[in-house]
Protein backbone atom coordinates (compact mmCIF):
# COMPACT_ATOMS: atom_id res chain seq x y z
CA UNK A 1 0.00 0.00 0.00
CA UNK A 2 1.31 3.45 -0.90
CA UNK A 3 2.23 6.11 1.61
CA UNK A 4 -0.95 7.50 3.12
CA UNK A 5 0.67 10.23 5.17
CA UNK A 6 -2.09 12.62 4.14
CA UNK A 7 -4.86 10.12 4.82
CA UNK A 8 -7.89 11.42 6.69
CA UNK A 9 -10.94 9.84 8.27
CA UNK A 10 -13.60 11.96 6.57
CA UNK A 11 -16.51 13.51 8.40
CA UNK A 12 -19.93 12.17 7.49
CA UNK A 13 -20.71 15.48 5.75
CA UNK A 14 -17.84 14.94 3.29
CA UNK A 15 -18.97 14.24 -0.31
CA UNK A 16 -20.11 10.63 -0.59
CA UNK A 17 -20.67 8.34 -3.55
CA UNK A 18 -23.28 6.09 -2.01
CA UNK A 19 -24.85 4.40 1.00
CA UNK A 20 -25.19 0.74 2.00
CA UNK A 21 -28.27 -0.97 3.41
CA UNK A 22 -28.17 -4.61 4.53
CA UNK A 23 -31.74 -5.81 4.03
CA UNK A 24 -33.88 -7.68 6.59
CA UNK A 25 -35.02 -11.19 5.68
CA UNK A 26 -36.66 -14.19 7.35
CA UNK A 27 -33.30 -15.47 8.61
CA UNK A 28 -32.73 -12.35 10.72
CA UNK A 29 -34.09 -11.33 14.12
CA UNK A 30 -36.72 -9.35 12.20
CA UNK A 31 -38.59 -12.51 11.18
CA UNK A 32 -41.49 -11.88 13.61
CA UNK A 33 -42.18 -8.40 12.14
CA UNK A 34 -40.69 -8.70 8.67
CA UNK A 35 -43.35 -6.83 6.70
CA UNK A 36 -43.26 -3.89 9.10
CA UNK A 37 -39.47 -3.50 9.06
CA UNK A 38 -39.16 -4.03 5.31
CA UNK A 39 -41.60 -1.15 4.82
CA UNK A 40 -39.31 1.04 6.93
CA UNK A 41 -36.26 -0.02 4.93
CA UNK A 42 -38.15 0.70 1.71
CA UNK A 43 -38.90 4.23 2.95
CA UNK A 44 -35.22 4.77 3.72
CA UNK A 45 -34.21 3.30 0.36
CA UNK A 46 -36.62 5.62 -1.44
CA UNK A 47 -35.12 8.73 0.14
CA UNK A 48 -31.53 7.60 -0.48
CA UNK A 49 -32.02 6.51 -4.09
CA UNK A 50 -33.71 9.81 -4.94
CA UNK A 51 -30.37 11.46 -4.24
CA UNK A 52 -27.47 8.99 -4.32
CA UNK A 53 -26.38 5.49 -5.25
CA UNK A 54 -27.68 2.79 -2.92
CA UNK A 55 -26.02 -0.58 -2.39
CA UNK A 56 -28.43 -3.19 -1.03
CA UNK A 57 -26.78 -6.26 0.50
CA UNK A 58 -29.15 -9.24 0.64
CA UNK A 59 -29.25 -13.01 0.10
CA UNK A 60 -32.47 -12.54 -1.93
CA UNK A 61 -32.14 -9.61 -4.40
CA UNK A 62 -35.13 -10.61 -6.52
CA UNK A 63 -37.40 -10.60 -3.47
CA UNK A 64 -36.16 -7.13 -2.44
CA UNK A 65 -36.74 -5.82 -5.98
CA UNK A 66 -40.37 -6.84 -5.67
CA UNK A 67 -40.65 -4.92 -2.39
CA UNK A 68 -39.19 -1.63 -3.64
CA UNK A 69 -39.36 -1.34 -7.42
CA UNK A 70 -42.70 0.50 -7.41
CA UNK A 71 -41.50 3.32 -5.14
CA UNK A 72 -37.69 3.49 -5.40
CA UNK A 73 -35.52 5.00 -8.15
CA UNK A 74 -34.04 1.69 -9.27
CA UNK A 75 -31.51 3.36 -11.57
CA UNK A 76 -29.60 4.32 -8.43
CA UNK A 77 -29.80 0.88 -6.78
CA UNK A 78 -27.14 -1.84 -6.91
CA UNK A 79 -27.67 -5.32 -5.41
CA UNK A 80 -24.99 -7.45 -3.81
CA UNK A 81 -26.11 -11.01 -3.16
CA UNK A 82 -24.59 -12.58 -0.06
CA UNK A 83 -25.52 -14.25 3.20
CA UNK A 84 -26.16 -12.00 6.22
CA UNK A 85 -26.88 -12.43 9.94
CA UNK A 86 -28.61 -9.10 10.50
CA UNK A 87 -29.04 -5.60 9.11
CA UNK A 88 -26.79 -3.12 10.96
CA UNK A 89 -24.63 -1.92 8.09
CA UNK A 90 -23.27 1.04 10.06
CA UNK A 91 -21.44 -1.40 12.30
CA UNK A 92 -20.36 -4.20 9.96
CA UNK A 93 -19.64 -1.95 6.97
CA UNK A 94 -16.29 -0.65 5.75
CA UNK A 95 -14.80 2.48 7.32
CA UNK A 96 -13.45 4.71 4.56
CA UNK A 97 -10.27 6.76 4.68
CA UNK A 98 -9.25 9.17 1.95
CA UNK A 99 -5.82 10.24 0.74
CA UNK A 100 -4.30 11.74 -2.39
CA UNK A 101 -4.64 8.43 -4.23
CA UNK A 102 -8.28 7.78 -3.35
CA UNK A 103 -10.11 5.61 -0.85
CA UNK A 104 -8.93 2.95 1.56
CA UNK A 105 -11.64 0.63 2.85
CA UNK A 106 -10.80 -0.48 6.37
CA UNK A 107 -12.34 -3.79 7.42
CA UNK A 108 -12.44 -4.02 11.21
CA UNK A 109 -13.67 -7.00 13.19
CA UNK A 110 -17.42 -6.91 13.87
CA UNK A 111 -18.21 -9.26 16.75
CA UNK A 112 -21.90 -8.60 17.36
CA UNK A 113 -21.41 -5.67 19.79
CA UNK A 114 -19.14 -7.53 22.17
CA UNK A 115 -20.19 -11.14 21.42
CA UNK A 116 -23.89 -10.52 22.11
CA UNK A 117 -25.17 -11.76 18.73
CA UNK A 118 -24.04 -13.95 15.82
CA UNK A 119 -21.94 -11.98 13.35
CA UNK A 120 -19.97 -14.55 11.33
CA UNK A 121 -21.68 -13.70 8.00
CA UNK A 122 -21.91 -9.94 8.55
CA UNK A 123 -18.19 -9.81 9.35
CA UNK A 124 -17.40 -11.09 5.83
CA UNK A 125 -19.52 -8.55 3.92
CA UNK A 126 -16.91 -5.81 3.48
CA UNK A 127 -14.26 -8.12 2.01
CA UNK A 128 -16.83 -9.68 -0.34
CA UNK A 129 -18.08 -6.24 -1.42
CA UNK A 130 -14.58 -5.06 -2.32
CA UNK A 131 -13.63 -8.30 -4.07
CA UNK A 132 -16.85 -8.21 -6.12
CA UNK A 133 -16.28 -4.59 -7.12
CA UNK A 134 -19.29 -3.13 -5.31
CA UNK A 135 -16.97 -0.97 -3.19
CA UNK A 136 -14.09 0.74 -4.95
CA UNK A 137 -10.90 1.34 -3.02
CA UNK A 138 -7.90 -0.36 -1.46
CA UNK A 139 -8.98 -3.12 0.90
CA UNK A 140 -7.21 -2.83 4.27
CA UNK A 141 -7.47 -5.76 6.68
CA UNK A 142 -7.96 -4.45 10.23
CA UNK A 143 -9.68 -7.58 11.52
CA UNK A 144 -7.33 -7.74 14.50
CA UNK A 145 -9.22 -4.86 16.13
CA UNK A 146 -12.93 -4.77 17.02
CA UNK A 147 -14.60 -1.53 15.91
CA UNK A 148 -18.11 -0.57 14.79
CA UNK A 149 -18.84 2.46 12.63
CA UNK A 150 -21.55 3.64 15.00
CA UNK A 151 -19.03 3.94 17.82
CA UNK A 152 -16.96 6.75 16.28
CA UNK A 153 -17.53 10.27 14.93
CA UNK A 154 -14.94 12.21 12.92
CA UNK A 155 -14.69 15.92 12.10
CA UNK A 156 -12.46 15.15 9.10
CA UNK A 157 -9.68 17.29 10.61
CA UNK A 158 -8.20 14.88 13.11
CA UNK A 159 -10.74 14.80 15.96
CA UNK A 160 -12.49 11.57 16.91
CA UNK A 161 -15.50 11.54 19.26
CA UNK A 162 -16.31 8.23 20.96
CA UNK A 163 -17.57 6.70 24.21
CA UNK A 164 -15.55 4.97 26.90
CA UNK A 165 -18.25 2.40 27.62
CA UNK A 166 -18.14 1.03 24.08
CA UNK A 167 -14.50 1.23 23.09
CA UNK A 168 -13.26 0.06 26.48
CA UNK A 169 -15.69 -2.87 26.61
CA UNK A 170 -13.91 -6.04 27.74
CA UNK A 171 -15.64 -8.07 25.02
CA UNK A 172 -14.20 -5.94 22.23
CA UNK A 173 -10.50 -5.16 22.73
CA UNK A 174 -10.22 -6.08 26.39
CA UNK A 175 -6.55 -7.01 26.07
CA UNK A 176 -5.73 -3.33 25.45
CA UNK A 177 -5.68 -0.40 27.88
CA UNK A 178 -7.38 2.92 27.13
CA UNK A 179 -4.01 4.47 26.24
CA UNK A 180 -3.20 1.59 23.91
CA UNK A 181 -6.58 1.87 22.20
CA UNK A 182 -6.18 5.63 21.80
CA UNK A 183 -2.66 5.19 20.38
CA UNK A 184 -3.99 2.59 17.94
CA UNK A 185 -6.84 4.84 16.79
CA UNK A 186 -4.49 7.81 16.38
CA UNK A 187 -2.08 5.72 14.33
CA UNK A 188 -4.69 4.14 12.05
CA UNK A 189 -6.87 7.23 11.53
CA UNK A 190 -4.08 9.88 11.69
CA UNK A 191 -5.82 11.65 14.58
CA UNK A 192 -4.79 14.73 16.54
CA UNK A 193 -7.18 14.18 19.46
CA UNK A 194 -9.69 11.65 20.79
CA UNK A 195 -12.62 13.01 22.79
CA UNK A 196 -13.84 10.30 25.17
CA UNK A 197 -17.41 10.64 26.41
CA UNK A 198 -17.49 8.94 29.80
CA UNK A 199 -21.23 9.38 30.40
CA UNK A 200 -24.53 8.85 28.63
CA UNK A 201 -26.66 5.82 27.92
CA UNK A 202 -30.09 4.82 26.61
CA UNK A 203 -32.14 2.08 28.26
CA UNK A 204 -32.52 -0.92 25.95
CA UNK A 205 -29.35 -0.17 24.00
CA UNK A 206 -27.35 -3.25 22.91
CA UNK A 207 -24.31 -1.36 21.66
CA UNK A 208 -22.75 -0.27 24.98
CA UNK A 209 -23.54 3.38 24.25
CA UNK A 210 -22.56 3.93 20.65
CA UNK A 211 -21.81 7.61 20.17
CA UNK A 212 -24.27 7.80 17.24
CA UNK A 213 -27.12 7.31 19.69
CA UNK A 214 -25.95 10.13 22.00
CA UNK A 215 -23.86 12.91 20.42
CA UNK A 216 -23.00 13.70 16.81
CA UNK A 217 -20.55 15.99 15.09
CA UNK A 218 -22.47 18.19 12.62
CA UNK A 219 -19.54 20.42 11.58
CA UNK A 220 -16.00 20.91 12.92
CA UNK A 221 -17.38 23.15 15.70
CA UNK A 222 -20.91 21.82 16.31
CA UNK A 223 -22.20 18.82 18.26
CA UNK A 224 -25.88 17.81 18.43
CA UNK A 225 -26.64 15.71 21.49
CA UNK A 226 -29.54 14.13 23.35
CA UNK A 227 -30.68 16.28 26.26
CA UNK A 228 -32.81 14.83 29.04
CA UNK A 229 -34.91 17.26 31.08
CA UNK A 230 -37.05 14.56 32.74
CA UNK A 231 -35.48 13.66 36.08
CA UNK A 232 -36.38 10.00 35.74
CA UNK A 233 -34.32 7.14 34.30
CA UNK A 234 -31.76 8.84 32.04
CA UNK A 235 -31.37 12.23 33.64
CA UNK A 236 -28.17 11.77 35.62
CA UNK A 237 -26.16 10.02 32.88
CA UNK A 238 -27.27 12.41 30.13
CA UNK A 239 -26.80 15.48 32.33
CA UNK A 240 -23.24 14.36 33.09
CA UNK A 241 -22.70 13.82 29.35
CA UNK A 242 -23.96 17.35 28.66
CA UNK A 243 -21.60 18.79 31.25
CA UNK A 244 -18.65 16.89 29.79
CA UNK A 245 -19.50 18.06 26.26
CA UNK A 246 -19.19 21.62 27.55
CA UNK A 247 -15.56 20.90 28.50
CA UNK A 248 -14.57 19.57 25.06
CA UNK A 249 -12.55 21.82 22.75
CA UNK A 250 -12.01 21.90 19.01
CA UNK A 251 -8.51 21.63 17.59
CA UNK A 252 -8.46 25.44 17.62
CA UNK A 253 -9.07 25.41 21.38
CA UNK A 254 -12.64 26.70 21.20
CA UNK A 255 -15.68 25.21 22.96
CA UNK A 256 -18.16 23.44 20.70
CA UNK A 257 -21.49 24.93 19.75
CA UNK A 258 -23.86 22.48 21.43
CA UNK A 259 -27.34 21.88 20.02
CA UNK A 260 -29.73 19.95 22.27
CA UNK A 261 -31.96 17.33 20.65
CA UNK A 262 -35.10 16.38 22.59
CA UNK A 263 -35.35 13.09 24.42
CA UNK A 264 -37.91 10.77 22.83
CA UNK A 265 -40.87 10.09 25.12
CA UNK A 266 -40.78 6.56 26.51
CA UNK A 267 -41.57 3.81 23.98
CA UNK A 268 -41.94 0.29 25.34
CA UNK A 269 -42.30 -3.18 23.88
CA UNK A 270 -43.53 -5.90 26.24
CA UNK A 271 -42.57 -3.75 29.22
CA UNK A 272 -39.05 -3.03 27.99
CA UNK A 273 -37.97 0.52 27.16
CA UNK A 274 -36.64 0.88 23.62
CA UNK A 275 -33.59 3.09 22.87
CA UNK A 276 -35.30 5.64 20.63
CA UNK A 277 -33.07 8.64 19.86
CA UNK A 278 -33.03 11.59 17.47
CA UNK A 279 -29.21 11.55 17.41
CA UNK A 280 -29.31 8.58 15.04
CA UNK A 281 -29.57 10.66 11.85
CA UNK A 282 -27.82 10.11 8.51
CA UNK A 283 -25.95 12.94 6.78
CA UNK A 284 -26.12 12.71 2.99
CA UNK A 285 -24.72 15.07 0.33
CA UNK A 286 -27.66 17.48 0.38
CA UNK A 287 -30.06 16.04 2.93
CA UNK A 288 -30.19 14.73 6.48
CA UNK A 289 -32.48 11.77 7.09
CA UNK A 290 -33.60 11.58 10.71
CA UNK A 291 -35.74 9.11 12.65
CA UNK A 292 -39.24 10.05 13.79
CA UNK A 293 -41.36 8.18 16.34
CA UNK A 294 -44.88 9.52 15.80
CA UNK A 295 -44.40 12.04 18.58
CA UNK A 296 -45.36 15.23 16.67
CA UNK A 297 -43.95 17.77 19.11
CA UNK A 298 -40.64 15.96 19.63
CA UNK A 299 -40.33 15.01 15.96
CA UNK A 300 -40.81 18.64 14.93
CA UNK A 301 -38.40 19.97 17.57
CA UNK A 302 -35.73 17.50 16.44
CA UNK A 303 -36.20 18.66 12.85
CA UNK A 304 -35.77 22.29 13.89
CA UNK A 305 -32.56 21.51 15.77
CA UNK A 306 -31.15 19.59 12.81
CA UNK A 307 -32.10 22.41 10.45
CA UNK A 308 -30.10 24.74 12.70
CA UNK A 309 -27.15 22.33 12.57
CA UNK A 310 -27.43 21.87 8.79
CA UNK A 311 -28.89 25.10 7.38
CA UNK A 312 -28.10 24.22 3.75
CA UNK A 313 -29.58 20.71 3.91
CA UNK A 314 -33.06 19.29 3.42
CA UNK A 315 -34.16 17.64 6.69
CA UNK A 316 -36.28 14.54 6.02
CA UNK A 317 -38.03 12.51 8.71
CA UNK A 318 -38.62 8.76 8.41
CA UNK A 319 -40.80 6.81 10.83
CA UNK A 320 -38.37 4.44 12.57
CA UNK A 321 -40.63 2.92 15.21
CA UNK A 322 -40.04 -0.44 13.53
CA UNK A 323 -36.25 -0.20 13.81
CA UNK A 324 -36.14 0.48 17.54
CA UNK A 325 -37.93 -2.81 18.22
CA UNK A 326 -34.53 -4.39 17.54
CA UNK A 327 -32.77 -1.64 19.52
CA UNK A 328 -31.36 0.50 16.69
CA UNK A 329 -32.51 3.32 14.47
CA UNK A 330 -31.88 5.01 11.13
CA UNK A 331 -28.13 5.71 11.23
CA UNK A 332 -27.49 2.21 12.62
CA UNK A 333 -28.89 0.56 9.49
Amino acid sequence: MSDTFNAVLPAEWAPQSGIQLTWPHAGTDWAYMLTEVQACFAAIAREIAQRELLLIVTPEPEEVKKQISATVNMQNVRFMECETNDTWARDHGAITMLDSEGASLLDFMFNGWGLKFASDKDNLITRQAVEAGFLNGRYVNRLGFVLEGGSIESDGLGTLLTTSECLLSLNRNGQMSRDEIEDYLCSVFHLKQVLWLNHGYLAGDDTDSHVDTLARLCSPDTIAYVQCTDTQEHYEALHQMEEQLKTFRTLNGNPYRLLALPMVDKIEEEGERLPATYANFLIMNDAVLYPTYRQPENDQRAKEVLQEAFPEYEIVGIDCRALIKQHGSLHCV
